[in-house]
């Protein structure tokens, strides 16, 4: 896994082993980043699970102002700290080792202009962490909410009842991306 674009771009990131994390292909990674390009500038980046720290380092490298990454495992935040230190971002990152929940209700104080979803593919944690943000007023009207999963249909089903709707949808293989808004109010 490497850095695709920007500053860090061909940096080799490490990777956790084992199969309790799916990182995000570098295709589809370079996809997701060539339609938020212009999204990017002076922006802050929130991924919720963030494994490696790929997504969120790309992020900085391509000129976000900040990424929070955040994720429940020690092993995970041990390698999303190299891997910042190895693209010498420290300065335009923020790590939690949290579990999101507490992450969106304790620790986010500005409204993130773009978070990225990504939670283990059969959990309902994507439908959650929405449901928090927008209980607790963490979007903005032109936050840019993306999920990565391989169920969107399930997703799809889980989140019609919140305040959002599906901007665009993407599909690499097996993996969706969806691009989602707060429903615009009146």
């Amino acid at each position: 896994m490497r850095i695709i674009g920007g500053k860090a771009k061909g940096t080799k990131l490490y990777t956790l082993e084992g199969e309790n994390t799916r990182p995000t292909l570098d295709r589809v990674r370079e996809s997701l980043f060539n339609i938020l390009q212009y999204e990017l500038s002076d922006s802050i980046f929130l991924d919720l699970f963030s494994g490696s720290g790929a997504c969120g380092i790309e992020a900085v490298s391509r000129g976000v102002k900040k990424a929070i990454l955040c994720d429940k495992s020690k092993r995970a935040i041990e390698i999303i700290k190299k891997n910042v230190a190895k693209t010498h971002i420290e300065e335009k990152v923020e790590i939690y080792q949290l579990g999101f929940e507490e992450l969106l209700k304790t620790k986010i104080k500005e409204k993130p202009d773009i978070v990225f979803i990504d939670p283990p593919y059969q959990t309902d944690y994507a439908y959650q962490a929405i449901k928090i943000m927008l209980e607790n007023n963490l979007i903005k009207e032109e936050t840019i909410l993306i999920i990565e999963t391989n169920q969107e249909k399930r997703i799809k089903e889980e989140i019609e009842e919140l305040e959002i709707e599906i901007m665009d949808e993407r599909k690499y293989g097996r993996v969706h991306l969806m691009f989602l808004r707060q429903k615009r109010k009146g």
